[in-house]
C-alpha cells in the first residue's frame, strides 16, 4: 500500500528511496533533516519496514511536543514513585523499541541536560529508570529527524557536539515540494482519491488549470500543506471536478505579479544603469544596444515598455559645417 512520501517520480525522490534502499539494511543511526511536512516520519517507516526489524516495532516519540520535566520518563522509563504521580512502574520508548526501531522526531528541541543520557544510550544501548539503579539493555536503532540545523545550534551551544556526531552517523535530506514540482499531479491524486473515500465525495476529474496553480505554489509547508489543502479543496468542491478554494489562487497569482515586478524593476535598473555609463547613447559600437546584446530597436521597445524616458546623449556632438557656411551638431544618439 503506497504512503504519503513514497508517492513521486522526481530526480530527487528516486535519489531518496535509493538511499533509504541503502540505508535499510543497516543499524546505524541516521538522521533525516528536511523542512517542516517533507515527510520525515514516512522515510524513517520506510527505512524500518525495509530493515531487518520490520518484524518488532516502530516506536515514535516527538521531542518537541513533550514537556522536558516528563520527557526522561518518556524516552527511558521510570519506576512507581520516581516522583509524583508515578503511580506505576513504566517503560520508556527506548524500552519498547526493544529490537525494533526508535523514531526521535524533532530531536533538536531535546533539553541540554537531558542530551548526555541519550548518547549513552546510542553508544551503549543502555540506560536506567527513572528512580532506578538497574541498567535496562536494549537493541534499538535509532532514527533522528529535525527540521533545524544542528550545526548551528552546536555553534551556539545549543546542542552537544558529541551529541551530533553521534546521531549524524547517516544523514539523510529531504528535498521540500518545490523542487519535487514533477510528483505534485501523483501526490494530488492520491489525496483526492483519499479525501474523497473519507468525505463519501466523488471526485473524478483535476483540471490542467488546477494542477498548474498547484504547481505554481511554493509550499512552505510542503508535503503536509498540500494533503490538508486537498482535503479542503474535496469538501468544498460542488460537483465531481475538483475546484481550489479561491484563497490558493489570489496567493498564487499575486505572488506572480510580485515577482514579474521584481523581474521588471531588475531589468529596468540593468538598462538605465548601462545608459548611464554609455552616457545615453543607444545605437552604435559603444551604445548601450551594443552592450546589453540587443538591437537598437529592441532595446527602445523595452525603454518604452518599462517607462524608461529616451533622453539626448550627454557626449560632445561633432561639428559639421552646412553648405551655407552655418555650423550643426550631428547628433548620433
Amino acid at each position: 500500500m503506497p504512503t504519503t512520501d513514497l508517492i513521486g517520480s522526481s530526480p530527487k525522490f528516486r535519489a531518496v528511496l535509493a538511499d533509504v534502499d541503502r540505508i535499510a539494511p543497516v543499524d546505524s543511526v541516521v538522521l533525516i533533516q528536511g523542512e517542516t511536512g517533507t515527510g520525515k516520519e514516512v522515510i524513517a517507516r520506510a527505512i524500518h519496514e525495509a530493515s531487518p526489524r520490520h518484524n518488532n516495532r516502530f516506536i515514535a516519540l516527538n521531542c518537541a511536543a513533550i514537556p522536558g520535566a516528563l520527557l526522561e520518563s518518556e524516552l527511558f522509563g521510570h519506576e512507581r514513585g520516581a516522583f509524583t504521580g508515578a503511580v506505576t512502574e513504566m517503560k520508556g520508548r527506548f524500552q519498547m523499541a526493544d529490537r525494533g526501531t526508535l523514531f526521535l522526531d524533532e530531536i533538536g528541541d531535546l533539553p541540554l541536560e537531558l542530551q548526555p543520557k541519550l548518547l549513552r544510550a546510542l553508544q551503549e544501548q543502555e540506560f536506567e529508570r527513572l528512580g532506578s539503579t538497574q541498567t535496562v539493555r536494549v537493541n534499538v536503532r535509532v532514527v533522528a529527524a529535525t527540521n533545524q540545523d544542528l550545526a548551528q545550534l552546536v555553534s551556539k551551544k545549543l546542542f552537544r557536539a558529541d551529541l551530533f556526531y553521534r546521531l549524524n552517523v547517516i544523514p539523510l535530506c529531504l528535498p521540500p515540494l518545490r523542487e519535487r514540482i514533477q510528483d505534485i499531479l501523483p501526490l494530488t491524486e492520491f489525496f483526492v482519491a483519499k479525501s474523497a473515500a473519507r468525505l463519501n465525495k466523488t471526485i473524478d476529474s483535476i483540471p490542467d488549470e488546477v494542477v498548474e496553480v498547484l504547481k505554481a505554489h511554493d509550499w512552505p509547508g510542503n508535503i503536509r500543506e498540500l494533503q490538508n489543502f486537498i482535503e479542503r479543496a474535496v469538501l468544498f468542491s460542488p460537483g465531481s471536478v475538483l475546484r481550489l478554494p479561491l484563497g490558493l489562487k489570489q496567493t498564487v497569482m499575486q505572488r506572480a505579479e510580485s515577482a514579474a515586478r521584481t523581474l521588471a524593476d531588475a531589468d529596468r535598473e540593468h538598462i538605465l544603469e548601462t545608459l548611464r555609463q554609455t552616457n545615453w547613447l543607444i545605437g552604435g559600437e559603444g551604445g548601450a544596444a551594443n552592450r546589453l546584446g540587443l538591437p537598437r530597436t529592441t532595446l527602445i521597445y523595452k525603454m518604452r515598455k518599462l517607462g524608461i524616458e529616451m533622453r539626448r546623449c550627454q557626449r560632445p556632438r561633432p561639428i559639421r559645417q552646412l553648405a551655407d557656411g552655418r555650423c550643426h551638431a550631428a547628433a548620433n544618439c
